[in-house]
């Protein structure tokens, strides 16, 4: 049986209208101190539908003038952010959650046209960016520090918590709206401003974010600048007036962001990119397993830094756990958003993305590797990859070790569990893992040796505000979600009193 034999043989297409009228749209250019301004150049970069492949919109791409002007906008703005009470702030971000809510529909439209994820993806999505911005509305107002006191004889030690000032933030393609709220909800909440660039490919939402919250949002507090990274990226993390660059995104953008700011020495918040090991025992509930990793493995198509994408398994139940697994991964239903309530996965991002993970699976084959289940593209149009399970995997091999980045998981086996922490820490990621077994002691221990920012025991990419979610190793440092964030963006000064009296 060749690969291609192994694929779906149908993606579900809408035959309606656009998911967008021209009306969805956010305006053109740039936000900068309020309003959308228009570019000092026309060069500019098409957004494509990647279900349809054809083009939405075309958004401008930045100049340094662009970044100098938004930068100095965040400048100017910051003071009087920053001086706010916390309470004000809250309320600020409450009114943010709410303009979102409100116009929650439009928003996954516009997430799902412009990415092709499916729409109760997209909806997910738009739900955890309002929650996001709920929780730090209450978490800002509850921040902790270490007790003032006497640590030194006759000395009042006090420990301020302050903005950093401005931040400069990237964010990426596969969850565009989701990702900006990571990064704006806790560096408002904090009192910084920001300028922020999305990914040139799916900017959509972002901008519309923006034109929603231009009468909620002091002037200058949020700007976003269209383009690509060489130059709006590049000018935000070397610009002398940024204090703080934050980046979602690949190994190498985050190489590339730490590098421009050693020279100014400002600070760096990297979550990049992960391979995450899921560790399968003998005892675990193979069925129950193999159920939640069809979920936790091929979610937005596997575009998802967290994705459940390298399984280690038992091998005295190997066989068992594979012929349950492409069970499951044979009923997914892949499909252009809008077009069925039953579509799980959409395409990739971009034809760029999808020719690079045809090319994984392509020297995969080469490489004696089988798929039990996809394996290929689908037929066009859009860049649609059949859901793939890949087994008779060496160690070692290249789809083991790299992020491949779409709906393909690769399954190993291993004979003891000191085998099975050695190679599933063998990569330089270590964003996430999961571990499966019916055993509590096992699952704690195996949980404490991975090296991951994230461990899960019998569940993989459940996440929630009030838990921190980063990685280590090159997966980067920093903290999303929870009051860690809220330390991320925030610095700490101490003041001490002499309070002797003579």
């Amino acid at each position: 049986m060749t690969l291609t034999d192994l694929k779906p043989a149908t993606v579900q297409r809408a035959t309606g209208d656009s998911l967008l009228t021209p009306a969805d749209l956010p305006p053109a250019g740039h936000f900068i101190d309020g309003s959308f301004v228009t570019s000092d150049a026309a060069d500019t970069t098409d957004v494509v539908d990647p279900s349809t492949e054809r083009v939405i919109t075309q958004v401008a791409n930045g100049t340094a003038d662009d970044v100098e002007r938004a930068v100095a906008a965040a400048r100017a703005a910051q003071p009087a952010w920053g001086a706010l009470l916390p309470k004000a702030r809250s309320e600020m971000l409450h009114r943010i959650a709410d303009r979102i809510a409100e116009h929650a529909e439009v928003l996954v439209r516009l997430e799902s046209a412009n990415t092709g994820k499916p729409l109760s993806v997209s909806q997910d999505d738009v739900d955890g960016t309002v929650d996001t911005f709920r929780f730090m509305a209450g978490a800002l107002r509850a921040t902790t520090s270490m007790a003032a006191g006497e640590y030194a004889a006759d000395h009042l030690s006090l420990i301020l918590r302050e903005p950093i000032g401005v931040v400069g933030v990237v964010t990426p393609w596969n969850y565009p709206l989701l990702m900006a709220a990571w990064k704006i909800a806790p560096i408002l909440a904090a009192g910084n401003t920001l300028v922020i660039k999305p990914s040139e490919q799916t900017p959509l939402s972002t901008l519309k974010l923006a034109e929603l919250l231009a009468d909620i949002v002091p002037a200058g507090v949020l700007n976003v600048v269209t383009g690509l990274g060489p130059v709006v990226g590049a000018g935000l993390t070397a610009h002398p007036e940024v204090d703080m660059v934050a980046l979602t995104g690949s190994v190498g953008s985050g190489r590339a962001v730490a590098r421009g700011a050693a020279e100014s020495l400002k600070r760096v918040h990297l979550e990049l990119g992960g391979k995450a090991p899921v560790v399968v025992f003998a005892d675990a509930d193979l069925k129950a397993t193999a159920e939640a990793l069809r979920v936790a493995g091929f979610y937005n198509s596997g575009q998802e830094c967290g994705a459940a994408c390298r399984v280690l398994v038992e091998e005295s139940v190997a066989d068992e756990f594979v012929a349950f697994f492409t069970a499951q991964v044979r009923e997914i239903v892949v499909g252009r958003p809008g077009a069925d309530d039953a579509v799980e996965i959409g395409p990739l991002v971009s034809k760029a993305h999808y020719d690079r993970v045809t090319g994984f699976l392509s020297r995969a084959a080469q490489e004696g590797v089988r798929a039990t289940v996809g394996g290929a593209a689908l037929d066009g149009p859009g860049y649609f990859i059949a859901p793939t399970v890949l087994v008779d995997v060496p160690e070692g091999a290249e789809c083991v070790r790299d992020e491949i980045f779409g709906p393909v998981v690769t399954v190993e086996t291993f004979s003891t569990e000191d085998e099975a922490i050695r190679r599933a820490n063998d990569t330089p990621l270590g964003l996430s893992a999961s571990v499966w077994t019916e055993s509590g002691r096992r699952g704690h221990d195996v949980a404490r040796r991975l090296d991951a920012g994230t461990v899960w025991v019998n569940a993989h990419l459940v996440l929630a505000n009030e838990v921190p979610w980063g990685g280590f190793k090159g997966s980067g440092y920093g903290r999303d979600l929870s009051i860690y964030a809220l330390d991320d963006y925030s610095r700490t000064k101490h003041v001490m009193h002499n309070h002797a009296r003579s």
